[in-house]
């Protein structure tokens, strides 16, 4: 629970109102993984876990650095990243202007939206990043999400929700309430 007072933020907090002059939203679907397995499965049969994990980490670091490059990039196109000059640790901390929340993750806890945004990006056939049904992503060293551009965003975490929530949240996405509690447990 919130200390009484705190905001209780939602992401469309940090989407402008239609009739607003202007505003910034992006998706993404990055991956480090094509090929990866290959590589794993080579360091398996010669015995060499160690190599194992450090391939797949070094692969999900890159998918990591790969999505940060281009929030960077679609800053600098949006105008207001052009005089960026971060350092290392003005990226670790986040000190720049925009957030990159993604579906699973503290802001949005629900993984079953990935569907709309791979729909929206084609990510299947751009990136060859398919959704599992669980909506895992496969390759597992991939990275996806949004770009939001406002000035205040920043990341949250969605606390626990009641049952009336869900229902109006199942409501809202079209599905039976147990298939909404499915994906929203952990909230509950």
């Amino acid at each position: 629970m919130k200390a009484k007072g705190e905001p209780q933020l939602c992401l469309a907090d940090f989407v402008a109102p239609l009739d607003a002059p202007v505003d910034f939203i992006g998706g993404f679907a990055v991956t480090a993984g094509i090929g990866l397995e290959a590589i794993v499965r080579r360091f398996e049969a010669d015995h060499d876990d160690y190599e194992a994990i450090l391939a797949k980490a070094l692969a999900d670091r890159l998918a990591e650095a790969f999505a940060e490059m281009l929030h960077f990039r679609s800053r600098v196109e949006w105008g207001f990243g052009r005089d960026e000059r971060p350092t290392l640790d003005d990226l670790l901390k986040e000190r720049y202007r925009g957030i990159r929340p993604a579906p699973g993750y503290p802001a949005c806890p629900d993984h079953s939206e990935k569907a709309a945004l791979w729909s929206l990006l084609d990510a299947e056939s751009a990136a060859s990043i398919r959704l599992t049904e669980s909506f895992a992503m496969h390759p597992a060293a991939s990275v996806a999400g949004l770009y939001l551009a406002h000035p205040e965003s920043k990341y949250f975490a969605v606390g626990k929700i009641g049952r009336d929530q869900l229902a109006d949240y199942a409501r809202r996405k079209g599905l039976p309430v147990e298939e909404a509690e499915k994906w929203l447990r952990s909230q509950l």
